[in-house]
């Protein structure tokens, strides 16, 4: 069992490999401008809205066209969620969201975060769920991979000022990348039995005679795009675990390709774009390490299983709680792996279920600032934003001045990176501190002991990791929780992005320098080893002791035989 195990992870590998490397060249084609068969579409978005695509934008007047954007965005969807019962395609006759939930569920979706405090299909209407929250799975992964491209450009400029104009990254974004892909992966989503229709459900009949009401809607539509952008909210309350999200094992086969298949492909994308394909591999590899580190301590956890079930489950199975039978161990392991790596937050098990050890890891993927691939484009940026303390640390080994791609690191974005990984202990930390203190964590969480403080840490990890997976034994829809989850996930969207375009706009103005005997070559297998070594001891000293007092007692509890 187990080599079959191992065999299907391995090919789930080589087809994201196979996938990514030509997308990501193609991405590459369509950030440079080389692309351009859509440019009447393009057009045609641009004349009506003013906007002169070709005029490339300082890094700050980028950054608030972001802001600008998604603050226009949050107000269309804040206001969509709140009067649903007045608006059209509503069948279900729902009320309009609660206040605190729609400022929640509006940040979620803007922040590309898709953290869901509601039940999907028993909370929304269709429009809420098409114009609202699928319009919102396109344009924030658009505007990641925009980020991305525009930092590419800072890093590889030469004494410019400009790093590309936000308007144009992002509708190209949409128009070449998300969009047609969504559409062959929705149609084929469809034809495995996803269902795609504007009615609200339909009535089955059990095997015990008796009469059922299954929730149905434009599922497909939102399930592709949910996956492709590393968006993750589900149309269902139980996201991919429900069989017309997923219905079977090609549909999970695929969707878990999807939410990997971007993140990984940028890689590619940045070696094209910065004139250096090695520096993409380099990433690649180091953020595969720790995937492949992180897949194996998950599945290991996860197939040695609970020893508190031995006496009602067959331990060869693993742990088989929250799980799935027609995915098992090993896809439910890899999924949970996929999800966290990259900020996507769908799931086709219960995290809650997982084993102490891989809940850690779980967390701890989101942790370290989702940047094992991470987000379309932004995981990316995260990485990078190491990539600068790395060579800094190594910049101090060998006493030189830290480069990177002949550019020197000074102290201005030395800082700007080291601001911006405070952004998670804070969002973490602090703000689950002070539910704590207020008293809300206690009257919230499912479990006692160890485990419910792991449900809050998990829950503020998700959110200012901009991921949206769930202990789901947290019962957050209070005011207080949908507030300040809220605020966690904005502050890890914008706390990460505007410092790294801060950095971006900085570097673009330096000049190059070329190689010499002395600079330490950012490429190579030294490099790779001290990169992943320095992401590993930053996430440990951060967050090792509450992980201490969260899963890992669990953990020495669960062998000792004590449950809470």
């Amino acid at each position: 069992m187990m080599t079959s195990d191992l065999i299907q992870a391995a090919l789930y590998i080589g087809l994201l490999v196979s996938a990514a490397i030509p997308l990501g060249l193609y991405m590459a084609r369509v950030f440079t401008g080389e692309m351009t068969f859509l440019a009447p579409a393009e057009r045609a978005i641009f004349a009506p809205a003013g906007v002169r695509a070709g005029e490339g934008q300082h890094w700050t007047r980028y950054a608030l066209s972001l802001i600008a954007f998604n603050a226009a965005g949050f107000l269309v969807l804040f206001l969509i969620l709140r009067f649903q019962h007045l608006l059209p395609l509503n069948p279900q006759g729902f009320d309009g969201v609660p206040a605190h939930l729609a400022f929640n569920t509006t940040i979620s979706f803007v922040t590309n975060t898709n953290w869901q405090s509601y039940g999907g299909e028993t909370t929304l209407s269709h429009l809420s769920q098409m114009a609202g929250l699928t319009t919102q799975n396109f344009v924030s992964a658009a505007s990641g991979m925009a980020v991305a491209a525009a930092v590419a450009r800072g890093l590889s400029g030469r004494q410019v000022r400009t790093i590309g104009n936000f308007w144009s990254d992002m509708v190209r974004a949409v128009l070449y990348v998300l969009l047609p892909i969504s559409i062959v992966l929705a149609v084929v989503l469809i034809a495995q039995g996803t269902p795609q229709t504007l009615a609200a459900s339909a009535t089955a009949t059990t095997v015990e005679g008796a009469q059922q009401t299954l929730a149905l809607g434009p599922v497909a539509s939102q399930v592709a795009i949910k996956q492709l952008g590393t968006n993750g909210g589900g149309f269902f309350n139980v996201n991919s675990a429900h069989p017309f999200e997923n219905p079977t094992a090609i549909s999970n086969l695929l969707s878990v390709l999807a939410i990997l298949v971007i993140p990984v492909a940028f890689c590619f994308t940045y070696g094209r774009m910065v004139g250096d394909r090695r520096q993409g591999v380099a990433l690649f590899a180091a953020m595969g390490i720790m995937f492949v580190m992180a897949f194996a301590a998950v599945y290991s956890a996860e197939r040695m299983g609970n020893p508190l079930h031995a006496a009602f489950a067959d331990p060869a199975a693993g742990n088989m709680e929250g799980k799935e039978v027609r995915f098992g161990v090993v896809n439910s392991a890899l999924w949970a792996v996929v999800t966290t790596a990259a900020s996507n937050g769908s799931v086709n098990a219960m995290h809650d279920s997982l084993t102490p050890l891989g809940g850690l890891v779980a967390m701890l993927n989101m942790q370290l600032g989702e940047i094992i691939y991470g987000g379309v484009g932004v995981g990316l940026t995260g990485m990078l934003l190491f990539v600068i303390l790395t060579v800094f640390l190594a910049g101090l080994m060998v006493g030189r001045t830290p480069e990177y791609l002949g550019k020197k690191i000074e102290a201005r974005e030395v800082k700007l990176a080291a601001l911006t990984l405070m952004v998670m202990p804070i969002g973490v930390l602090s703000f689950a501190a002070l539910a704590i203190v207020a008293g809300t964590a206690q009257s919230s969480v499912q479990d006692a002991g160890p485990h419910g403080l792991s449900e809050l840490l998990y829950a503020y990890s998700s959110a200012t990791g901009n991921n949206g997976s769930a202990f789901a034994g947290l019962n957050a829809n209070v005011p207080w929780h949908n507030t300040f989850l809220g605020l966690a996930m904005m502050l890890g969207r914008f706390g990460y992005i505007i410092p790294i375009l801060a950095i971006a706009g900085s570097l673009a103005a330096k000049k190059t320098a070329p190689p010499s005997a002395g600079t330490f070559p950012t490429h190579g297998p030294v490099f790779v080893v001290l990169l992943v070594v320095t992401v590993l001891i930053v996430g440990a000293l951060t967050f090792l002791p509450v992980l201490a007092l969260g899963p890992i007692a669990e953990h020495v509890s669960m062998i000792a035989g004590r449950t809470f």
